[in-house]
């Protein structure tokens, strides 16, 4: 059951399979399956989250970068990962749409160097630039190391990840009663999620994506 919010944040959706060639594992809708298209969408453009916390932790409001924002979505990815044709498409009913931005979070699975007219989110963003419109892409998981980045097209504004100095703190008590302040790493987090879904078989990871070598 979808809330009244979602009616209004999300204006359009479709998705994309030229070859028509579905995986068991898929669904055919735009409907996000993994997680990773919500979550990047969320910080683009999610609306003002009271009180949002991780088990208690870092209690807030919560908010994408812009919450006044719609979204359009265009689903390209699916079980076996992108085709290039199926980029190229999105972007093609984006530009034709009238989308003022697009966001895309794809690409090589590892580091590789594409020729600018050989890669299609490059391609398909110079079209959206001719149209006045600016793509904003993923620097892609294999930093923070020189000469990671594989989308250095001029006409892609690349987004790469960030941290953050907060910390969080808890106590530790031991058996003789002796209680120490404690920082959780942000990386335990990752690793204690990791192990709540250890029981769900083939659970589906995502990272930045990928096209035809791509996830």
């Amino acid at each position: 059951m979808f809330h009244d919010f979602v009616y209004s944040k999300i204006i359009g959706a479709k998705y994309f399979r030229l070859s028509g060639v579905f995986a068991d594992e898929d669904m055919v809708s735009p409907a996000d399956t993994s997680g990773h298209g919500s979550h990047c969408a969320s910080i683009a453009a999610g609306n003002h989250v009271s009180n949002a916390n991780l088990f208690g932790l870092a209690s807030g409001t919560a908010r994408g970068g812009v919450p006044s924002a719609r979204i359009a979505v265009y689903k390209v990815c699916w079980t076996t990962g992108c085709e290039t044709v199926d980029i190229l498409a999105g972007f093609d009913a984006a530009i034709i749409d009238g989308v003022d931005i697009i966001s895309v979070s794809l690409g090589p699975k590892n580091f590789m160097r594409i020729e600018y007219f050989e890669d299609p989110t490059a391609i398909g963003a110079f079209h959206a630039m001719k149209k006045g419109i600016l793509t904003s892409k993923s620097a892609g998981n294999s930093g923070p190391s020189h000469y990671t980045i594989s989308n250095s097209a001029p006409w892609f504004i690349s987004v790469a990840a960030s941290t953050m100095d907060r910390k969080f703190f808890t106590n530790l008590q031991l058996g003789n009663g002796r209680i120490f302040q404690v920082i959780i790493p942000l990386n335990f987090f990752a690793y204690f999620f990791k192990y709540l879904k250890s029981d769900i078989k083939d659970f589906p990871q995502r990272n930045a994506g990928n096209f035809s070598e791509y996830i």
